[in-house]
Parts: structure tokens; sequence; C-alpha cells
């Protein structure tokens, strides 16, 4: 009898379709959160809100989506993507379904504040880059990157076509068509898709290596493996953690006083909404930029460089846009802040990694995440306070290039290597 086939059958790994799930989840998730940019000065119009009454409810978003990052680590640790996901899912839909019917600011501050921010942390960037590191070994970075570039593709594919849905059916019927998008995807994809890890399917992660078969260096890696995993109790005991913890809250700082405030700032000075929405839909798309380069030079220099030099351009980002407020200069702000905007995404997972183990990944690096947003909750909130107050964002950002300053500083001060309890180490 013949052969049924003279080639053998190509099987594609399955982490490349968790990857790409992961991929569109993050797409729509984006679109998701960074509405608010778009719909920030159609909610003062309607309402008569101050800004910083709604940068009170984007810190009240921010901080609920943080301190759930610690929930759903410690769920995801335990019980794996899916249904954290899943009831993620339902909370951010029924927020954002709500949001279509407010007529005051506390409905504001409950939906949008609490409702849909649970709904996003467990749709959100740190769960997605922990599941990553489970189902890739070799070419962890990279494969971080390309599910979180997702993001980046979300951005600036959805806040112009939010921007122009906004100003010809209204910001009402456009949070209508976010959480009905969020809830078909992110069903579809959990149900059909999702898996939390290899061991589900009886598989490796990809680039799998046994002790007896490995090159030097994976072997180096192998061993790095075999010390034991340290959790966040543990963790907490390193001088490391806490250099991490510093900087990720002025990056989170940083992140969201920008995004929240970006296309009102910019219309102030005379620029058109529609103008405003595209930069902040670059800034989205130079991410990506940022991310693509950030996971593959982590693999092979580390992490803390990176980390550094994304906080020395922002600093100069910082001065320059206090300098010169023109079309031109708005541009060139947006682009690059854009560029340094999810470097930290795939890095902290593999840097955790690094330092601890990936064993309790999820905990650590929601922990980590948590600090991050609730930086960014308070300096969005305090951006618009201060816009109140003085009538433009000088003193933000002049206080912000000096936060860049201390960022670059604790990030040196981080020991890049594998850590233990007792134990110290020279400079990493």
């Amino acid at each position: 009898m013949e052969p049924r086939s003279r080639f053998p059958r190509f099987h594609l790994f399955y982490g490349w379709y968790v990857l790409a799930a992961s991929f569109l989840i993050l797409f729509f998730n984006s679109g998701a959160r960074f509405s608010i940019g778009v719909l920030f000065k159609p909610l003062i119009s309607e309402f008569g809100w101050s800004r910083g009454s709604v940068s009170l409810a984007v810190f009240l978003n921010i901080t609920v989506f943080a301190l759930s990052l610690m929930i759903v680590g410690r769920f995801y640790d335990r019980y794996g993507p899916k249904w954290v996901i899943i009831i993620s899912t339902l909370f951010l839909s029924t927020g954002y379904m709500s949001m279509s019917l407010i007529h005051s600011l506390w409905q504001f501050l409950i939906f949008y504040g609490v409702l849909a921010a649970v709904g996003l942390g467990g749709t959100s960037v740190p769960l997605i880059a922990a599941l990553m590191s489970k189902w890739f070994e070799k070419r962890r970075g990279l494969a971080i990157s390309l599910a979180l570039s997702g993001s980046c593709f979300g951005q600036f594919v959805l806040v112009p076509v939010f921007s122009i849905f906004q100003l010809r059916y209204g910001w009402r019927t456009c949070y209508i068509l976010i959480a009905v998008i969020m809830l078909v995807v992110n069903i579809a994809l959990v149900l059909g898709v999702i898996k939390g890890n290899p061991d589900e399917l009886g598989q490796k992660p990809f680039g799998y290596t046994n002790k007896e078969g490995a090159t030097q260096p994976e072997k180096q890696i192998r061993r790095s493996e075999d010390l034991p995993d340290l959790g966040l109790r543990e963790a907490m005991r390193t001088p490391s953690l806490w250099f991490f913890i510093i900087a990720m809250f002025i990056c989170g700082s940083g992140d969201f006083m920008v995004s929240t405030h970006l296309i009102p700032c910019v219309t102030d000075h005379g620029i058109s909404p529609t103008t405003a929405g595209n930069m902040l839909a670059w800034y989205g798309l130079m991410s990506l930029a940022g991310l693509i380069i950030a996971g593959p030079a982590s693999d092979l220099i580390g992490n803390k460089i990176p980390i550094a030099l994304a906080f020395v351009l922002r600093f100069f980002l910082f001065l320059m846009i206090l300098r010169y407020q023109s079309l031109v200069s708005f541009y060139v702000f947006a682009l690059f802040f854009g560029f340094t905007f999810l470097i930290t995404a795939p890095l902290t997972t593999t840097l955790v990694g690094r330092l601890y183990g990936f064993s309790h990944v999820g905990i650590l690096s929601g922990f980590i995440a948590t600090i991050h947003h609730l930086g960014g909750g308070i300096w969005a909130y305090a951006g618009g306070v201060v816009f109140d107050e003085t009538g433009s964002y000088k003193l933000a950002f002049i206080l912000s290039a000096f936060m860049a300053l201390a960022a670059i500083l604790c990030t040196v001060l981080i020991k890049e290597k594998r850590h233990l309890i007792g134990r110290e180490y020279g400079p990493g």
C-alpha cells in the first residue's frame, strides 16, 4: 500500500493561536480604555463638569483597575485565564453599556470608575503578558511583545474610529458600540481558543529544552529556573523590587496623565479634535515600535537598560513641550512619548521572572502593575486639578520631568540577577 503522504504533516504550535487571540483581546481592550481621551470634552460640554471632575472618574477607574490586578493575578495563578477573562468581560460590557444612560456625575463614577475598571483589569496587558510567559520559553520577550502589540494597533485604529463615530452619532452610542464589541469578541476567543498553559494540551512551552539537550546559554537559564522561586512576600524583602515599584509608579503617572489629557491639551491650543485624535492614534502605533524593540532587546541585553532609556527620552520630551506648543511639537511629543508607552509592559514580566522566577509571575506582575496604575490614576486626576487651578498643564509637565529623573535613578539601582532571600548580589 502507498503511504498516505510523502511529507510529514505540519503542526503549528498551539501557543501561536493563543498569541493571536490575546492580540485581538488587547486590540479591543485598548480601544475601550483610550476612548476616554476622545470623550473627555464632549462629557464636559454636555454636563458642564470641570476637568477635575472628569479626571476624578479617570482616577477612580485607574485605581480600581489597579487594585483589581492583584485579585486577577491571584485568580490567574490559581484558576487560569478563562474564567478570569469571561467574568471580567461581563463587568466591562455592563459598565460601558450603563454609561450610555448616565445623567449625573455619580453615575459616571460608578459605571466608568468601578464596573468598567474591574472588567478592564481581567482583560489587560499584565494578564496577557503572564499568559504568554507560560507558553513561550524561547523568544519569550518577542512573544509577549507580539501579543501586546494588539494594544498598539487597537489604539491606532479605534481611537480615530471612535472620534468620527462620536461626532456623527454621539458619545452614548459610542459606549454602546464598545460594550457590544468587547462582549462578543472576548467570549468567543476565550471559549474557542484560549488555553492557560501548554500542559492542558500535553505540550511543553515553545523552545523548551531539557538539561541534557540544552546549549550552554540554555543550561544557564535552566539552572536559574531550578532555583526556588520567590513569592510576593519574599520578593518584598529585596531592594530591587522597591526600586522597580517606584520606577513603575512614575511610569504610570506619565502614561495616564498624557493619554488622558493629550486631546484636551492639544485642542486648547486651537488644534481640531480630529487632528488631536489622530495624535493619540499615532501615539498608540508608535508604542508598537517601542514594544517590538523592547521584547527582543530584553532577550539580548536585559531589561533595565531599555527601561532607563525610556525615562531619559521622557525627561527631554517634557522639557520640549514646556518650551514649544505648536502642531509640530505636539506631534513630536505624541509620537516619541508613545514610543515609550509600552516599553515596560513586556519587560515587567521578563524582569520579574529574571529576578524571582516564573511560578508566581501572575501575582508579582499584578502587584507591580497595580502600583503602576495607581501612579497613573493619581497623576491623571492631578492633571485635571492643575488645569482647573492654573488654567494650563505647565506645572504638571514640570513635575513629570523631575519624576522621570527619579525613575532613571531607581531603574539603574535594580540588581538584574536571580534573587534569593538572605543573599546579596553585586550591581546588576
